[in-house]
């Protein structure tokens, strides 16, 4: 305790360090305040007993979690971040794919700033969509939310789609200042602080669920409470676990100094894809369910299959895709080939092999050992939360069991710290942990999770 103590201390000492927490803080307050505005037209009174008789399954409960509430709040910033999250997962993978884009990205800070504009209008765009859909969604009569309207169909529709536009520009521009002021990747602390502030909620509905006579009692909510943390650090392990391969530099002498020579290690990722395998997985299996959007509960065979995370043909159908993306999206993001001949190009190799093409099999072999173990893992998280429902543990809280609530807080966490690491180290303090170091996580991009 005394130590922890200290480390606070080490943290609060360092003024620059303090100040990018009170901004991170503060734009954080500033984004949860603005998920407790509701819409401009819709009667504040009506939410509670509309979001009663809304569904919050499936892509809905998945929006609503990313959006921290704000979803079935019916608030300003109901859309959350997640269209920005979208535009950019669509030219990151254009940039790897359009010969085009990645000479533009090659161009230094000019090209990224290129991209980076070219991704805002894609939000738009991708915001003007969601918000229709979204429109469609409150005014249904079976949902809940056209009691509490009280503009006519036209002004509502109009006056949502630029608020909504607005407030998804807004957190937008939250994250890029937590990014430049703050602390941590702004896009990814936002969506991590939407889905932590649904947890204590969660935890107390599930504590009243195992109280009631045929809950389970006390002991059998201690016991998830076990398994959550046992499932948090194996993430953890899969999130930081690296394969490091040795790499030789060979000796130079130039003038009276000797460079090289030195003996250094190539991390290679467990899960070089991070999260990207999950999103892209649940991304398309939604799709079905947008053909129901608007009335869900209604739903039969493949959308209901699809919907309903704890259904075994689920389960399976996403297990094989969460796999084969990841296979995917590391094949796309990870070149062997590259790799080599910047290993080449200074001087660098791999004891046994030689440079060149046999260097590139040689990673690309390890790579693909190490890369089906992780997928298999990441298909497992990705399942726990349906496995945690089949065994009576609520709907609500079973998604922190795994999926990718879980392993987005894990991974921005720890990329948090890690920063606030570098920071203590840099001023000559020890570090967070008394041994070893904290990893960060590969992120999808430079501006995303």
């Amino acid at each position: 305790m005394k130590k922890l103590i200290q480390t606070f201390k080490n943290i609060w000492a360092i003024e620059e360090l303090r100040n990018k927490i009170i901004i991170t803080l503060a734009l954080i307050f500033v984004y949860r305040l603005g998920n407790h505005i509701v819409l401009p037209g819709i009667n504040p009174n009506l939410l509670d007993q509309a979001k009663l008789s809304a569904s919050s399954k499936g892509l809905l409960g998945l929006f609503d979690a990313f959006a921290g509430g704000g979803f079935s709040q019916a608030s300003i910033f109901a859309l959350g971040i997640m269209p920005y999250i979208s535009a950019s997962i669509f030219m990151q993978l254009m940039t790897i794919l359009v010969p085009q884009l990645q000479k533009i990205q090659k161009e230094g800070d000019s090209g990224r700033k290129k991209i980076n504009q070219w991704t805002r209008y894609l939000t738009i765009i991708v915001t003007a969509f969601q918000a229709a859909a979204y429109i469609q969604y409150l005014t249904n009569p079976q949902g809940g939310y056209a009691q509490a309207i009280l503009l006519d169909r036209v002004s509502f529709t109009f006056v949502t789609i630029v608020v909504l536009s607005a407030g998804t520009m807004f957190v937008m521009w939250l994250g890029e200042r937590i990014q430049d002021k703050g602390i941590g990747n702004g896009t990814s602390i936002i969506i991590m602080v939407g889905i932590l502030s649904r947890l204590p909620q969660n935890i107390l509905q599930e504590f009243s669920a195992k109280s009631q006579k045929a809950g389970g009692g006390l002991l059998i909510f201690l016991i998830e409470i076990a398994i959550l943390v046992a499932v948090i650090l194996g993430l953890i392990i899969l999130v930081q676990g690296v394969r490091k391969i040795p790499v030789n530099y060979a000796k130079q002498i130039i003038g009276n100094r000797q460079f090289g020579g030195a003996r250094q290690f190539l991390p290679v990722k467990v899960n070089s894809a991070g999260v990207m395998p999950i999103i892209f997985a649940q991304a398309i299996m939604f799709l079905p369910t947008l053909v129901s959007f608007t009335n869900i509960d209604s739903a039969k065979g493949i959308v209901r299959i699809f919907n309903d995370h704890s259904n075994p043909w689920y389960m399976l159908i996403y297990s094989v895709m969460v796999i084969g993306f990841t296979f995917l999206y590391t094949a796309l993001i990870f070149n062997p080939k590259q790799i080599s001949e910047d290993l080449k190009r200074n001087n660098g190799f791999i004891p046994g092999v030689k440079p060149g093409q046999p260097t590139a099999d040689y990673i690309g072999s390890i790579m693909d050992r190490i890369t089906l173990p992780g997928a298999v893992f990441l298909a497992i998280v990705g399942i726990m939360p349906g496995f945690a429902q089949r065994l009576g543990v609520t709907q609500a809280f079973s998604t922190f069991f795994g999926g990718t609530s879980l392993l987005i807080m894990v991974g921005v966490i720890l990329d948090t710290l890690q920063q606030i690491e570098t920071y203590l180290l840099m001023r000559q303090y020890d570090g967070l942990m008394s041994s070893g170091r904290v990893q960060g996580r590969q992120t999808i991009s430079s501006s995303t999770i």
